[in-house]
């Protein structure tokens, strides 16, 4: 039973991806079946979803620019991730140090002498 579920959802898939206006040459390469089978798939997903199953124009384009505004700020997220990470690497780098560049800085003390006091 489970795998019918699968094997249905994997064709409702297919069928919205052909709908959307994917080939179907290359669908049937991507999911290696027969250009005919994923026409028969489409018109069963339309038969039992309407015309609803097709996307309208605006909501192909209205999901792209949703898609593409997620991919940018993937991309965003992903450089200050690198960012933070080369942050993190030189801060453990500097622990590790005996004399970090910070602390060279720092005036000395002049250690205290009998002379000083007179």
């Amino acid at each position: 039973m489970q795998r019918n579920k699968v094997f249905e959802e994997v064709r409702n898939k297919v069928a919205q991806e052909a709908l959307a206006g994917i080939k179907t040459g290359f669908l049937a390469r991507k999911y290696d079946v027969t250009p005919k089978t994923i026409r028969n798939w489409v018109k069963e997903y339309q038969e039992m979803f309407g015309d609803d199953a097709v996307p309208t124009m605006d909501e192909r384009v209205a999901e792209s620019k949703r898609l593409a505004e997620m991919e940018e700020k993937y991309s965003r997220a992903l450089k200050a991730l690198g960012e933070k990470q080369l942050e993190i690497e030189v801060l453990r780098e500097l622990i590790k140090k005996s004399n970090p560049a910070s602390m060279t800085n720092l005036p000395l003390r002049k250690p205290s002498s009998s002379r000083d006091d007179q």
